[in-house]
């Protein structure tokens, strides 16, 4: 078969094609310019949790752990947070997985050796906050308190539950004053807290029970006992609500407490058997 001119040039066209094309595919492959770059690898799974946060928000009270110590030292003071609310200045929890008592009004010459008798029984040591005039009325009671190793809290002077609206100079005054007369009967005896009546916290309150040494201490456990339910309701609802860390609020004086008393065998046996009550400390 005789090539024709013209079969000639469309043989040499074709070559020429397919040699260029093989070049520009060889050269494509060799330049990076030609390729997307690669994703960055991640030593971390699309569906794995983010990294935690590097700090942790601000809290009113440290959240029990298991690495936190039983002793009733608690750890921080929330008292220097910078909040305009109260309530996250002041202490809920003991900060570890132990249980804190809190007695709350005494002394009471009915009641409170009789509270002693049955922490006593038990083995159990409580912290006391205790209404400065009642101190300073029974101050062999707050040597007993004392002498059994519990702690001592300041319940103002007189129960008064508008205190920490009054002015500064009249809040120090009372706080100081109450703890002049538990001082009287327990000379140089660490007042580690301050619980202001009802609960009714301020920022001056906190600030002032500080500057006096003070960690103000709430709770978050309340029976509610100053209703007078009875002492089955009083104890179903300590023993129902108190879990790892909880502060408990109890009376052992303001009217009659024989519901309040009468409870404490209950709670004393069965917290006894979950948790390890601690009187708080500093």
């Amino acid at each position: 078969m005789r090539f024709t001119t013209k079969m000639k040039v469309v043989w040499l066209g074709t070559v020429a094609f397919v040699v260029l094309m093989t070049v520009g595919i060889t050269y494509g492959m060799q330049d990076p310019a030609m390729h997307p770059p690669a994703a960055a690898s991640s030593d971390r799974s699309s569906d794995a949790p983010p990294p935690p946060p590097t700090s942790a928000p601000a809290s009113p009270s440290p959240s029990p752990s298991a690495s936190s110590p039983d002793d009733g030292k608690h750890q921080d003071d929330p008292s220097k947070i910078k909040s305009d609310n109260p309530l996250d200045r002041v202490i809920y929890t003991t900060g570890s997985n132990a249980v804190a008592l809190t007695f709350d009004d005494g002394p009471d010459p009915n009641w409170t050796p009789k509270v002693l008798g049955k922490l006593r029984e038990y083995g159990v040591k409580a912290t006391f906050c205790l209404v400065g005039k009642n101190a300073d009325a029974y101050p062999e009671l707050v040597q007993e308190i004392v002498r059994d190793g519990h702690t001592l809290c300041n319940h103002s002077w007189s129960h008064d539950l508008e205190l920490g609206k009054k002015s500064r100079e009249e809040i120090r005054k009372d706080m100081q004053k109450t703890n002049d007369a538990i001082h009287r009967a327990v000379p140089g005896e660490d007042i580690a807290y301050f619980r202001h009546p009802g609960g009714n916290w301020t920022n001056n309150a906190i600030d002032i029970a500080s500057e006096l040494g003070m960690k103000s201490l709430n709770w978050n456990v309340d029976p509610k006992d100053w209703e007078k339910p009875s002492a089955k309701k009083i104890a179903d609802r300590v023993i129902t609500n108190t879990k790892v860390g909880s502060i408990v609020l109890l009376h052992d004086a303001g009217g009659d407490r024989t519901n309040s008393y009468n409870a404490l065998d209950r709670i004393l046996k069965e917290l006894g058997d979950r948790f390890k009550l601690i009187p708080l400390r500093h």
